[in-house]
């Protein structure tokens, strides 16, 4: 089966060229947040996955539940993603928006693990480091994670920077071995 992200891409891109077209990212934004919220409700993902419920029932149930937050477009994209049995995508397929929509603002998302808390003075000198290699504006997540031992690992896009004590081990017991 295809990869989850390989499903939800070509919707997210048709949305995000929607959503530049009317100059709507923002609330193309928080339309696809939301339905992707409302899909990972437990109540709606068994009915997302009840083979029993009907694709009208479906449809009716979850275009009622959203029908504030939607616009006739985005009401479209539930009626299609319920047609081809993609509307457990929704969370990726918004995850994706996002991805373009940063990119297309000059944004990029970074993820930075370290094995403790960092100050926020690190934090904000590794984020002006890392918008200065990449020339663009770095949004940033930090996430404690003991199992990197010690140093930090940055992910940035396709980049990985992998300077954690647990990575130089794993590569001195490769050559040791070697």
């Amino acid at each position: 089966m295809a990869e989850i992200s390989t499903i939800a891409r070509p919707y997210a891109l048709a949305a995000f060229n929607l959503a530049k077209e009317k100059k709507a990212l923002e609330e193309w934004s928080e339309m696809l947040n939301f339905l992707a919220q409302v899909s990972q409700d437990d109540h709606i993902h068994r009915l997302i996955n009840d083979s029993k419920v009907s694709d009208q029932d479906r449809e009716k149930t979850f275009i009622k539940i959203a029908a504030k937050k939607l616009n006739e477009y985005g009401e479209n994209l539930i009626k299609l993603l319920i047609e081809y049995k993609r509307l457990n995508v929704l969370p990726e397929i918004s995850k994706a928006f996002e991805s373009l929509k940063a990119t297309d603002e000059g944004i990029l998302d970074a993820e930075i693990f370290v094995a403790s808390k960092p100050s926020d003075q690190e934090v904000d000198t590794l984020v002006k480091s890392l918008e200065k290699k990449f020339n663009k504006k770095i949004d940033v997540t930090v996430t404690i994670d003991a199992a990197i031992i010690g140093g930090i690992k940055v992910i940035v896009g396709d980049t990985v920077i992998d300077a954690s004590v647990h990575e130089q081990l794993k590569n001195l017991a490769y050559a040791l071995k070697s």
